[in-house]
């Protein structure tokens, strides 16, 4: 690792540690706020610090009121500059699974496809960090089928596991004169019932992976969800006159995704090896990487986030799917 990113990590690092400490001082100036507006005494136990938390919250305005975390700064400079990014694959791709890689190379602007070869995951974080690429994305599949897809935002993460689903790609439909050409523009996109907090997360994961269009563009990329699974379509469209005024056309691919894993960078707690389950029908395989430690176990992934990009070993999970909430009942974590 390079001088400049140990700096950065560091930095990071010590804005994490200084999250706590906000959080108390913050749970403090409310509780004296509280007790004023209502008439009521001081705590107890803050009436030693009362006129230092008064005046500070004298001084507070809107933007240092509440604490700041480090979720709020992984996106902070992304309206700086449009989106980097890598497309790779697992080890020793099928065919399947390199055709998918290209379409998703011309589906998100700006993006490099790399064969993946015999490099490990930490090179090829490191070299996407020394070439200032900003996110990471692996496709993995089953069997000749792609059955996954990790985006990973660098310095320092998110990192979010999603399963692919019912994968239909631009080589697998056969009127291609129907189907017409990728236009190159960049696209408009729409998210649907993405209500709950963690559907606003997995938003800002996938919002920043597209630079912002321009109005005239004919362009659309839509995200919907039912029952946390996201359906991804891909469209564009014509104006023309008459009764129908729009022309909506598919263009593809279009698969399904639903959400796994998220995970941040370091835990302020003990490090330890990150465990990922990912689960398969028919058979069970099992593979040991020094930075990941992967067991293939029927049936399907857990989903999960996780606040940590690929080569970190400490990666703290943010959120992950667990078996008791994969039931139809319960599938509203998303959105309702």
């Amino acid at each position: 690792m390079s001088r400049r990113n140990i700096r950065m990590l560091g930095e990071y690092l010590y804005r994490k540690n200084l999250e706590g400490k906000e959080r108390l001082l913050y749970e403090k100036k409310r509780k004296i706020k509280d007790a004023l507006e209502e008439g009521k005494p001081i705590p107890t136990e803050l009436r030693n610090e009362e006129a230092a938390l008064r005046q500070q919250i004298d001084l507070d305005d809107e933007h240092t009121a509440a604490p700041m975390s480090t979720i709020d700064c992984e996106y902070a400079r992304a309206a700086e500059k449009d989106p980097k990014i890598l497309i790779t694959t697992s080890l020793n791709p099928s065919d399947p699974l390199t055709r998918f890689a290209k379409e998703l190379k011309i589906v998100f602007p700006n993006a490099i496809r790399m064969n993946r070869g015999s490099q490990g995951i930490p090179e090829i974080i490191e070299t996407c960090r020394i070439h200032d690429f900003t996110d990471v994305v692996v496709v993995h599949e089953f069997r000749g089928v792609p059955d996954g897809i990790i985006i990973s935002h660098l310095p320092f993460g998110p990192t979010a596991h999603f399963r692919l689903l019912s994968v239909v790609t631009r080589h697998d439909i056969k009127d291609k004169k129907a189907m017409g050409t990728m236009p190159q523009a960049y696209p408009h996109l729409i998210f649907n019932n993405f209500s709950t907090k963690l559907g606003e997360r997995t938003v800002s994961i996938l919002k920043h992976l597209f630079p912002v269009p321009k109005l005239g563009t004919e362009r659309i990329i839509a995200f919907d969800n039912n029952s946390d699974f996201i359906s991804f379509r891909h469209y564009t469209y014509k104006k023309c006159g008459g009764p129908k005024p729009v022309d909506l056309k598919e263009i593809g691919p279009q698969f399904e995704l639903q959400l796994h894993k998220v995970a941040s960078p370091y835990s302020n707690h003990e490090i330890k090896p990150m465990h990922l389950t990912f689960r398969f029908a028919m058979r069970e395989f099992s593979m040991y990487h020094p930075l990941i430690v992967a067991v293939f176990v029927p049936p399907a992934p857990p989903p999960q986030i996780e606040l940590g990009t690929l080569d970190q070993d400490g990666a703290q999970t943010e959120w992950v799917m667990r078996p008791y909430m994969n039931t139809s009942k319960k599938r509203k974590l998303l959105g309702q």
